[in-house]
């Protein structure tokens, strides 16, 4: 799945979801916005709890810049909310349990886990323009630090 990545330019690919309160949410939903969509391996697990934080944590210097987070994983709407309750998360985290957003952005694949060659979710993020173009397309990403760097890259200082 990894030789088909997505890059700057491309379109980024139409999904709707279910969000941790049982809402459908389509990309669509957010034209004409500057959407952060990030893909992460398990709700509630130490790296993906950290970066999530980080996201919450920045969301009014992310917002204030123009840009909706949307976070994206495998674990069912339950666990979701789970997740957004135990954290305090304040942006939609969407339940992709088939996977099908997954491969069409091409976050999973094989990946290196403690010297092991698994499938699994590639922790990845991307930048969507409101004309829905792709304008970043980061993969394998780190859980810790991330957002710092997401919003460097982006020029957006620190709420």
């Amino acid at each position: 799945m990894t030789d088909n990545r997505l890059a700057p330019g491309d379109t980024a690919p139409a999904f709707t979801l279910i969000d941790q309160d049982g809402n459908s949410v389509s990309l669509s939903d957010y034209a004409g916005r500057k959407v952060i969509v990030y893909f992460y391996p398990a709700a509630m697990t130490p790296g993906c709890t950290t970066q999530a934080c980080d996201f919450r944590d920045s969301l009014n210097s992310l917002a204030g810049a123009g840009y909706q987070v949307l976070g994206i994983s495998k674990d069912n709407a339950a666990k979701q909310k789970q997740f957004e309750n135990k954290e305090h998360l304040n942006f939609p985290l969407l339940s992709d349990e088939d996977l099908a957003v997954h491969h069409a952005y091409s976050t999973w694949g094989p990946k290196s886990l403690y010297g092991k060659l698994i499938d699994g979710v590639i922790r990845s993020t991307f930048v969507i323009d409101e004309q829905g173009t792709i304008e970043q397309a980061l993969y394998n990403v780190k859980a810790t630090g991330h957002v710092a760097m997401l919003r460097k890259r982006l020029g957006i200082d620190a709420a």
